[in-house]
């Protein structure tokens, strides 16, 4: 009986040692192949181009290739669903960004997945900011400028935006009710809305900094303010929306990574570290902000507060627009 105990004791330990030794054995060989990274958004937007540079950076440290795989569609529903379903390896990845994440799950009415919940957020890695630009032809020049003209001529001024449910609509919407002028929104298709306001076919919008910078360089639009809650270390001239004349106002845009849901925390803390040191990295750091974003992390638990917090400032314009999607 001694013996028997004695063996059945030995072999319980084993299979507990065996339980915990795998996930850690996993995580010091991990990765051992590629890793795909799912890219909810279409080639060129600047999701994309954030999105590549991390995920070469990320491959560098790793020492395997990540690989970009651009799942658009549907609002981010397409990319995201994909990794929601995929194996939680740490070998399926998630770009999450503004639209797929806070935005089309408050407007799609099903969803095969659950936000949030159906993964494991990483970090931040980059915040994109909208920026208030004007045709350089009109007599504005500050965000307060804007609001008089636009008091003093109610419904003469249009205002585009790349499309229901865009960034550049829901962060007009808002602005629009912030400050209770009366404006024009006028929808057009993607970039096309930027090129009404060069044209001064609409007089002004609040879009992406990566879409727009090029412009106000040129000369093409007169940039105004940001959407930020604090200036941009890239334009630390431009003051914020918000300090130049319109109280509590924020819109901006961001990229983070995420993991399928039950992937084994020591895959998950490796991920994480390398990621919040390749970011750091003062090269990364320079290709980010080459692309228009303003590099950052998060811990993980900050990162889903970022959402939370963002859901529901997005979740008000959305309601004051009224979108919906059957």
């Amino acid at each position: 009986m001694i013996s028997v105990f004695w063996f059945l004791s030995v072999s319980s330990v084993a299979h507990v040692f065996l339980a915990f030794a795998a996930p850690v054995a996993q995580a010091q060989t991990y990765p051992t192949k590629p890793i795909r990274l799912i890219i909810a958004n279409t080639t060129g937007t600047s999701v994309d181009t954030l999105a590549r540079v991390l995920g070469v950076r990320l491959g560098e440290e790793l020492g395997q290739q990540v690989v970009s795989d651009n799942r658009g569609g549907a609002g981010g529903l397409i990319g995201a669903e994909i990794v929601a379903h995929s194996p939680a390896d740490g070998y399926t990845l998630l770009i999450s960004s503004t639209g797929m994440q806070v935005i089309t799950p408050q407007i799609y009415q099903k969803l095969n997945y659950k936000p949030v919940k159906d993964f494991a957020p990483l970090s931040l890695f980059a915040v994109t900011q909208n920026i208030l630009v004007v045709n350089p032809t009109q007599p504005i020049n500050s965000v307060k400028e804007l609001i008089a003209y636009a008091k003093a001529n109610p419904g003469k001024l249009n205002m585009s935006n790349a499309g229901a449910g865009f960034q550049s609509h829901l962060a007009g919407v808002l602005f629009m009710h912030a400050t209770g002028i009366d404006v024009h929104q006028v929808p057009y298709k993607g970039g096309a809305s930027l090129i009404a306001v060069i044209g001064n076919e609409s007089q002004f919008t609040i879009a992406p900094s990566p879409a727009v910078m090029a412009h106000v360089r040129s000369g093409r639009m007169r940039a105004l303010a940001t959407g930020g809650e604090k200036r941009s270390p890239q334009t630390p001239d431009l003051p914020t929306i918000s300090e130049a004349g319109v109280p509590g106002y924020v819109s901006t845009g961001w990229a983070g990574l995420m993991a399928p849901k039950g992937i084994s925390k020591p895959v998950f803390d490796k991920l994480y570290a390398t990621l919040v040191k390749v970011v750091n990295q003062p090269r990364t750091r320079e290709l980010l902000e080459r692309q228009g974003g303003d590099p950052i992390t998060t811990t993980p638990a900050e990162f889903v507060k970022f959402i939370n917090d963002e859901y529901a400032r997005f979740g008000q314009a959305i309601k004051l627009a009224n979108l919906k999607v059957e």
